[in-house]
Parts: structure tokens; C-alpha cells; sequence
């Protein structure tokens, strides 16, 4: 048994325990026993709500920011507004759940259209994670006005709050939302640079709308193709009018959702302006990226009659090999079809119209079209006089190009076998008196070509292939001076002038006309080919003797002169544009390149396997023939090329 003064300690400490637990009781019970004693007013609410870390009984926060909720759009309203289940306070601990009938009190026509959004099908289907009131607008206790900066609705704001879900992979993945990550792509755009500059530009609700949000196949969309137009337009009004009355706004009206529309050219959120390189309607973009998506689509041009090949033949011309290589003030499609009113060639309004051509060709080519009409553009007709002309140049040069280009390869193959294989003895020492091959005058002719020529076809093919990779070193300069072209042009200059050199001299220097006279093609010329090819086949011994120049020189340099010519006179027709468009007619430029170009691949494959086999990879002057800097030939040429009808020939060279 315990003693008198164990019971005694036992009994003071239960009522110790006692006292303290009802002093906490009663401490607890104080905003409850306050708010018994106040009105069913705000006031009244906020007697418990506004106390910190204010908790109901299951733990969950209650707390009510006085100061934000005075200062909300809901400031003016009685708690009991929405809390309409609340007749006394203190209330009961369960309360109704506030919802989509608690805020259609107010905002029914919001509500409303919210039950028919996207958001709000989605909601009723079960999805929790759909958007709601509370999810864009904030609690409902500190709902602030759009026109507030500070509010997630602001403009300011609005792709911010649409991100906190549409930012979201996983929720993208698991309701199987087509366009993912939608915010991030219109954080790069022009209209989330106009909004992070304090500029209105556009945010996701000027496009998609507010509570009525619907999904792009849905016919009442904002977003649907046909009504994008309209929506853009709420801001570019006057391009909404022009682009109503062209071709694509009039088929899309019509109900052809083929049709291009703002988003097609534009794109959807990542909307770049038109001087930006990474915009579908950056002037490089149009043709391949934005225009040729539909234009170069074969199954789009069958399905709508449209005329096809226009896309792949402006690449290959010289606007579009331009274009290509980022010169950026040569014509594109917009400049001549126009941006937003784009009108069929048809329309006398259009812009290619047959009437209105000479003027909007004459916009960078003055004159253009005056004295000639202009053919028709991208090719024309299938019967039309260039696309003839250049199909046939195309034909007859591809057939030239093998043809040469393989024989001349055949025949160096043959000699430089028959002389590896049967190499002839070291011939000897050629005669001290032998005259010079080439004086230092046309030595210095030879010069100026054996520059300009490897120049001439570096830069022309750079224009012509620019999005090869050894094209690329002339392109860093190409939009502040447009290198490539003036090389070339320079180029072809010292060209012309190193042969218009040689010209002169032929013209005025008897001797030198006499020389070159042994160029002339002549009927021993046969019979040496045939000589030379029994060499090569083992048929004879010897090589027959040329004379001063053999069949090979000659064929070479008459197939120069032809070449500078032809190559001398398309390039002045493609140099001096706006002359030849004024005088000539718009086929001639057309056939000028494709003559420039094939002329251009014949010539650098010539000069590759003809003339550098003989004056390099001939084992006989392996590695180099050095007449072009010494004048005198290789004793080897020198005993191949005496015969007996040459005897003149030291007296002719001694005189030039």
C-alpha cells in the first residue's frame, strides 16, 4: 500500500494536469467564443480566418489574406455571397465544396462557355487535372482584375499561367495534346517580345479565346483554319482585308481548307518576324520552305490545277541561286506575287498579270519589258520559245560533254599507257637555235587566263551551287558586297582582256599571224590522228611527226576561242540584266545561262582532263611542261614536231 505522501503527490499532479489542459481548452476556444459573440459579417469571418496559420479541424489552411482579399475583385462581396450555406458562425467544420455553380451566380455567361471549352468537357469527363476557375484566375479570395498587372490573367502574365499545364510534357502525353510545349515556342515569337517590351501584343486569349477555349477541329473555334484569318486579323486589320480578296483568302472562304491561311505561312505560336532567318517567311524561306510546301507539292498542284515545276525552276535561276546563297535583295516570291493580296495571273488587279508584269519586273530592272513583251514567267508554256531553247542546249551540251569529255579521257588513257608501258629513249638535246614556243608576249597573254580562269570557275560555280559546302567561304560577305559575283566579274575581266590581247597582236604583227596560221585545222591533221592511235595500239613504232602544232593543241585552242567567246557574251547578257530585259526578249536570259552554265562544266572538264594531262601528267614532261614560263619546249616535244614541211618555221618564230 502507498504511504500518506505518495497518494498526495499522485492526486497533485493529476490536478495539475487537469488546470493545464483546460487552460489550453479554453485558449483554443477564444476566436471561436469571439466570433460567437460577432455578426454574420466579413468581419465576423475574419474574427478566426484572418488569424495566421488559421487551420480547420482536419488540418487543412483557412487562413484568408485580409489585406489581398479586401483589395480582390470579390473585396465588395459578403463571404456569405458564395458561402451561402453559412447561417451562423460559428459554422458547422464541413462545409459545401464551392464549384462552377458558386461562380455561375455572378459569371454565368463565363461559366457557361467554360462548360462548352475544352477545359470544361474535360473537367465533366473526370480529367481533375483540367483547368478551372481557380487554376488561371488564383484563389478565389484574391481574384484581381485582368487590367491588374499583378494578376495571372494580365497579359503580361498570361502565358506564364497557361504554361503552369501547357508547359507540362506529361499532361501533354497522357491527354494526347497534338501540340506540346506550345509556351515555350511562343516565348521565341515576335508577339512574346512585344509583351515582355510593354507592348499588347498577342497573348494566348486574344487567339484561343478566354472561357470559351476550343480545340482546332472544331468548327466554332477561333483556331479553326477557316476562322484564323479573322482571329489574326482582331489586330492586322488591313492585312485582313487584302488577304480576304486574294486567291488564298477567296478559296478558303469558299471552304477549301487547302488553302493557305496565316498559320500555314506565319506558323502557329513561334510566329518570328519577316526579317528574322529563322522565320517561314524570312525572303530565303519562301521558296522551298513556305511557298514550295504546297507549290512543289505534286499531289496539291494535281488536286487544284494548279500549274506545277514553278518552284524548281525559280531555284534555278538566277534570283533563286541568289536567293539560295542568302543575297537577300534579289527577288523572291513575294516580290513579285505580292505578300498578303496574291492574285492569279488572270486578274488584271495581279501584280504578274501580263499588263502589270513590265512594272513589277521594272521595280528592280527598269525599262524591263518595254521594248519586248515579256514571256511567260517560271518557264512559261511547254511550247514557250526559251523552255524550247534551253532544253534543247540542255540535251545537245549533255551529249557534247560525254561524248568529248570520254574521248578525251580514252585518248590520254591510251598514250600515257603506251608510253609507260613502251617508255621511248631520252631524245636529245634540242638544237640551241631553237626558237622560243611561246614569246614573252603571249606568255604574258597565257598568264592572264591560267588566273582567271581557275577564279572564274570556282566563283561561277559558287553562284550556281551556293549551299555547297567550298562555296562557303564566299558567303560570309555575300549580303554587304556580294563577293562571289564581284570576283567573278573581275575575273572575267582580266580574261577578256588577256584574249582581246591576243587578238590585237594576232591583228597587228604579221609574224604572229603566220605562226598562228599553223593552227588552222588541215587535212594531214586526219592522218596524223589515225598515225597516233595505230602508236597507241601498237601498230607502228614511232608517233608520226605533228609539225609545228599537233591535232591535240590546235582542237584546244580554237575550242578556247569559241568558248571565250560564247562564255564572254552570255555573261554580258546575265552581267547587264536590266539592258538585255530592256532590248531583248525575257527568254534571252533564260537561254544566257543555260549556255553560261553547260559552256562552264564543258570548259573546267576540258581544261581537267585535256590540258593538264599534257602539261602535267604526260610522262613525257612529268611534273611539268614549262614552256608557259620559259617559252622553250621540252626537247621531247621539240624532236616530235620537225618534219620536213617546218623548215621555215625557226625564221617565222625568230621574228615575233
Amino acid at each position: 500500500m502507498l504511504s500518506m505522501s505518495h497518494r498526495w503527490f499522485a492526486l497533485r499532479r493529476a490536478l495539475f494536469g487537469f488546470l493545464c489542459t483546460a487552460a489550453l481548452q479554453a485558449a483554443a476556444f477564444v476566436p471561436w467564443a469571439m466570433a460567437a459573440e460577432a455578426d454574420l459579417t466579413n468581419e465576423g469571418c475574419l474574427t478566426c480566418h484572418a488569424v495566421d496559420d488559421f487551420k480547420g479541424p482536419d488540418g487543412r489552411a483557412l487562413h484568408v489574406d485580409n489585406e489581398k482579399f479586401g483589395t480582390s475583385v470579390h473585396g465588395s462581396l459578403e463571404c456569405t455571397s458564395c458561402h451561402d450555406d453559412i447561417k451562423e458562425i460559428p459554422h458547422p467544420a464541413k462545409l459545401k465544396v464551392l464549384g462552377l455553380d458558386t461562380c455561375a451566380t455572378c459569371h454565368d455567361d463565363a461559366v457557361g462557355a467554360y462548360r462548352k471549352s475544352i477545359h470544361g468537357k474535360a473537367r465533366s469527363d473526370g480529367a481533375s487535372e483540367a483547368a478551372t476557375c481557380t487554376d488561371c484566375h488564383g484563389s478565389i479570395h484574391a481574384v484581381l482584375a485582368p487590367s491588374e498587372e499583378s494578376s495571372p490573367t494580365n497579359w503580361k502574365h498570361l502565358a506564364a499561367t497557361c504554361a503552369r499545364c501547357h508547359g507540362d510534357q506529361e499532361l501533354a502525353e497522357k491527354f494526347n495534346i497534338p501540340v506540346v510545349r506550345p509556351v515555350d515556342a511562343y516565348l521565341k515569337s515576335a508577339h512574346a517580345r512585344a509583351v515582355a517590351a510593354g507592348t499588347h501584343g498577342a497573348t494566348c486569349a486574344d487567339c484561343h479565346g478566354s472561357h470559351l477555349i476550343l480545340p482546332s477541329n472544331d468548327p466554332q473555334s477561333t483556331i479553326w483554319k477557316a476562322n484564323v484569318p479573322q482571329t489574326c486579323g482582331q489586330c492586322h486589320k488591313e492585312i485582313l482585308e487584302k488577304f480576304s480578296a486574294s486567291v488564298h483568302g477567296e478559296a478558303l472562304a469558299r471552304g477549301n481548307n487547302g488553302a493557305p491561311a496565316c498559320i500555314d505561312c506565319h506558323g502557329e505560336h513561334r510566329i518570328l518576324g519577316a526579317g528574322e532567318p529563322a522565320s517561314p517567311v524570312f525572303a530565303a524561306n519562301l521558296p522551298g520552305d513556305t511557298c514550295g510546301r504546297c507549290h512543289a507539292d505534286e499531289r496539291i498542284v494535281e488536286k487544284y490545277g494548279m500549274p506545277g515545276g514553278r518552284v524548281s525552276a525559280f531555284q534555278d535561276t538566277f534570283h533563286g541561286l541568289a536567293l539560295r546563297a542568302g543575297k537577300l535583295s534579289v527577288a523572291n516570291c513575294a516580290s513579285c506575287h505580292g505578300v498578303h493580296d496574291i492574285r492569279p495571273s488572270s486578274d488584271p488587279r495581279s501584280s504578274v498579270s501580263a499588263v502589270n508584269l513590265p512594272n513589277t519586273c521594272g521595280k528592280c530592272h527598269p525599262g524591263a519589258g518595254k521594248s519586248f513583251r515579256l514571256g511567260p514567267v517560271h518557264g512559261g508554256a511547254d511550247q514557250s520559245v526559251g523552255k524550247l531553247a534551253t532544253g534543247w542546249i540542255r540535251f545537245l551540251y549533255l551529249w557534247l560533254i560525254g561524248v568529248t569529255i570520254g574521248g578525251m579521257f580514252v585518248h590520254n588513257a591510251l598514250d600515257w599507257q603506251r608510253k609507260a608501258r613502251h617508255p621511248e629513249h631520252e631524245p636529245p638535246e634540242a638544237p640551241l637555235d631553237t626558237p622560243p614556243r611561246m614569246i614573252r608576249v603571249m606568255r604574258w597573254q597565257h598568264g592572264m587566263v591560267m588566273i582567271s580562269f581557275p577564279i572564274l570557275v570556282y566563283t561561277g560555280f559558287a553562284l550556281t551551287y551556293p549551299q555547297a559546302w567550298w562555296a562557303a567561304p564566299l558567303l560570309h560577305w555575300e549580303n554587304g558586297i556580294g563577293l562571289r559575283g564581284l570576283v567573278h566579274r573581275i575575273a572575267a575581266v582580266v580574261m577578256i582582256v588577256g584574249v582581246g590581247w591576243h587578238i590585237v597582236h594576232l591583228i597587228v604583227s604579221a609574224p604572229a599571224r603566220a605562226c598562228m596560221l599553223r593552227m588552222l585545222p588541215r587535212p594531214r591533221d586526219v592522218s596524223v590522228v589515225i598515225g597516233t592511235l595505230a602508236y597507241y595500239f601498237g601498230l607502228r613504232s614511232s608517233r608520226p611527226l605533228s609539225g609545228t602544232f599537233n591535232y591535240a593543241e590546235k582542237a584546244e585552242y580554237w575550242a578556247f576561242l569559241w568558248g571565250s567567246a560564247l562564255m564572254s557574251f552570255t555573261g554580258f547578257l546575265l552581267w547587264f540584266d536590266n539592258l538585255t530585259l530592256r532590248y531583248l526578249p525575257s527568254w534571252t536570259s533564260d537561254v544566257a545561262t543555260a549556255l553560261h552554265f553547260y559552256e562552264a562544266i564543258l570548259a573546267t572538264l576540258a581544261i581537267l582532263v585535256w590540258h593538264f594531262y599534257w602539261v602535267i601528267f604526260d610522262p613525257e614532261v612529268y611534273p611539268m611542261d614549262w614552256t608557259w614560263w620559259t617559252g622553250h619546249p621540252p626537247a621531247s616535244r621539240v624532236h616530235e614536231r620537225r618534219d620536213e614541211n617546218d623548215s621555215d618555221q625557226a625564221a617565222s618564230q625568230k621574228t615575233l
